[in-house]
């Protein structure tokens, strides 16, 4: 097992990642459904800025998490395991970042929108959120994109992690079963994009458990 500085980095990457983008998505005073509704801008606007910064601290996690997976990438740069680990970190970290301009769209909106319509009537609000609606319906399939492709990445990237014994078997088993339950979710039940909230939980938590095991225990790195 390596167990150096490059693991200690790579390591402090992923539990930073859990916690950041666990954290910050938790700790959002108010969260935006899958479309905008009426009372969503008073009660963003009730916390605004926390609501920002949390929205911020969530959005460097989904970096952070693809920064941790290009290191994990990288320690393995000279072994047979990259053949699976690269592809799979690549559609994996695509895929966070995807769906992190999806989720902009929300912060945005919701912050602006929080700011626009202080003091307007219902009527006035009704009107601004039936403007968000066809957009709202383009964003939700760039969401899916970025949750099915993220997930998939992290298939292949288990694959690759329980052939060449790189992290103990169950986190590689945890990454697999995570990866295929947000493809099942997000294809299954593609209106529902609030079903996917478990998975984001235990992504969450892998990463904070990689995390520790590589700070721990490093990886294993024979060629």
């Amino acid at each position: 097992m390596k167990r150096d500085f490059s693991t200690q980095v790579t390591g402090s990457a992923f539990l930073a990642a859990g916690l950041l983008l666990w954290l910050g998505w938790m700790l959002l005073p108010t969260r935006i459904g899958t479309f905008f509704q009426v009372g969503d801008f008073s009660a963003v606007g009730e916390n605004l800025t926390f609501w920002i910064w949390m929205y911020r601290i969530h959005f460097f996690g989904v970096v952070v998490s693809v920064m941790a997976l290009v290191a994990l990438a990288a320690l393995l740069a000279d072994t047979e395991a990259r053949i699976l680990i690269w592809p799979g970190v690549g559609v994996a970290a695509a895929g966070l970042m995807v769906g992190a301009a999806g989720a902009a769209f929300y912060y945005h909106f919701g912050a602006w929108g929080a700011l626009e319509m202080a003091g307007k009537s219902g009527a006035e609000i009704r009107s601004y959120v039936d403007s968000l609606r066809t957009d709202t319906e383009y964003i939700t399939c760039l969401v899916r994109f970025g949750r099915v492709f993220s997930g998939f990445g992290l298939l292949v990237t288990a694959a690759g992690l329980l052939k060449w014994n790189i992290l103990p078997a169950w986190l590689g088993v945890i990454a697999a079963v995570i990866g295929l339950g947000a493809m099942a979710v997000t294809m299954g039940f593609p209106d529902d994009l609030h079903f996917y909230l478990p998975i984001f939980h235990v992504w969450a938590l892998w990463l904070a458990a990689t995390g520790i095991v590589t700070l721990r225990s490093g990886v294993r790195v024979a060629s």
